[in-house]
């Protein structure tokens, strides 16, 4: 195929710079030919109903698009080598089928709202998916929480040996921390989920487009309201989402450290089944536990992308930029990535065993410094003379391990109140209202 451009000029640009300016377009923007075709079956839908298609130029339009879209489902359609992106793909095969009522398609849009809408139905609907591993990593630490909420192991600050914890305490910390992760993933959901159609190159249109229409054709809660703004969005949408993201990778980024040091051999807290593990060129004990090591990895580097998109934004003033090109460079991968790691620690977490009699090792007597102290507190001295007591005793060598005392408030190792974590989950889960986007994408898609 021919170079083909939406703008074409006279002179054709210089190949070296066309390579530049294209960057991975091409390759990236098949990701988006499933969002660029529903947001040009809705866009024509309201052409239609504006006066702006007549019934058999609508007819025409809307048969081909979908026609299309199901050859973007069954993978025959991409973005071909001479064609600048997703956008023109479309929008030349549509023409070439149905002649010039596919010309027509483009009346009162811009690729920059094109692209916009593209981004933000993409956004949507890889968030969905990010959830649903979140939602499945939370419910399996809460199972592992419920299931061994009794079992000991040591807590630490500072590295250091500190104070007795339960393997359903961590197990749950963890899922909880996943739940504040979703307060901002829904942040992030619900700046994509506006509508920047019908904003053209920034600026609005002087066609009479019913910008509502397409807000509830493609299932938003919202428009963006101001065209300005609506551009605006571009790199504020991807960045909002790759804070969110982030987050979760923080929290899985620790909890692959965490197992990390507790498969360790000084440690031994947990095993991973042999088919889990790696070994050694050189070392035939060695079983390394790669998959956490990889997620700490990768997760860690995910952390570093809303800095790297704030840079490619410092400077920008209002109105689109070529710049905003490479903002799916960071995003696209960076769904795919976490997606991946959620999806390792699942299958990780399903088979990690856990030791039982950790705290049976003597080394562990000084955990249980601040239940001595405990003891002698209710017995009726005052803290801080408690305190010293026992620290006389650690500084003599004659500390001797007390019973352990029972926690029993709110979050505590007696107490874990996982319901309350998971209430809080599924509340979070269901605002996002992910069921409406779809019925309404289907109704498109299925006229």
């Amino acid at each position: 195929m021919t170079e083909q451009r939406l703008w074409q000029k006279d002179v054709a640009p210089d190949e070296r710079l066309d390579r530049f300016t294209a960057g991975n377009d091409r390759v990236l923007d098949n990701e988006l030919a499933v969002h660029d075709v529903l947001g040009s079956i809705a866009h024509a839908t309201m052409l239609h109903r504006c006066g702006l298609l007549d019934d058999a130029e609508a007819r025409a339009v809307l048969g081909g698009l979908r026609t299309i879209l199901a050859e973007v489902r069954a993978g025959t359609f991409t973005v071909g080598a001479g064609v600048e992106d997703i956008h023109s793909q479309v929008e030349i095969v549509l023409t070439e089928r149905i002649g010039e009522a596919g010309k027509k398609l483009h009346t009162a849009r811009s690729r920059n709202d094109q692209v916009l809408l593209d981004i933000k139905l993409y956004t949507r609907h890889r968030l969905a998916r990010t959830v649903a591993g979140m939602q499945r990593l939370f419910g399996l630490l809460l199972d592992r929480s419920e299931r061994f909420r009794d079992v000991p192991m040591p807590g630490y600050t500072h590295g250091q040996i500190a104070m007795p914890s339960t393997f359903g305490l961590w197990a749950a910390a963890h899922a909880e921390s996943l739940a504040d992760d979703l307060e901002l993933v829904l942040a992030a959901y619900r700046i994509a989920d506006r509508n920047p159609l019908g904003s053209a190159a920034g600026f609005g249109s002087s066609f009479p487009i019913d910008r509502l229409l397409t807000t509830e054709l493609l299932g938003f809660s919202g428009p963006n309201v101001n065209v300005v703004y609506a551009q605006l969005t571009r790199g504020r949408t991807e960045r909002a989402t790759l804070t969110a993201l982030a987050a979760v990778a923080s929290s899985l980024a620790r909890l692959a450290a965490d197992a990390v040091l507790y498969l360790g051999g000084e440690h031994g807290f947990f095993r991973l089944p042999e088919d889990l593990t790696t070994g050694s060129s050189i070392m035939p004990h060695k079983k390394n536990p790669d998959g956490f090591e990889l997620v700490r990895a990768q997760c860690n580097l995910l952390q570093g992308l809303p800095n790297a998109l704030a840079l490619v934004l410092a400077n920008l003033t209002t109105g689109y930029h070529r710049d905003l090109q490479v903002t799916k460079e960071l995003l696209f991968p960076a769904f795919t990535k976490l997606d991946d790691c959620l999806d390792i620690l699942c299958l990780l977490l399903e088979r990690l065993d856990v030791r039982t009699d950790i705290l049976d090792d003597p080394k562990y007597a000084y955990l249980f410094t601040v239940d001595a102290v405990h003891s002698l507190v209710l017995q009726g001295l005052p803290f801080r003379e408690a305190y010293r007591i026992v620290g006389r005793a650690v500084a003599v060598g004659t500390f001797e391990r007390p019973a352990g005392q029972a926690h029993t408030h709110l979050g505590s190792a007696g107490d874990l109140r996982n319901d309350l974590i998971a209430e809080r989950f599924a509340a979070l889960r269901d605002a996002f209202g992910f069921e409406r986007a779809e019925a309404a994408l289907a109704a498109l898609e299925h006229g």
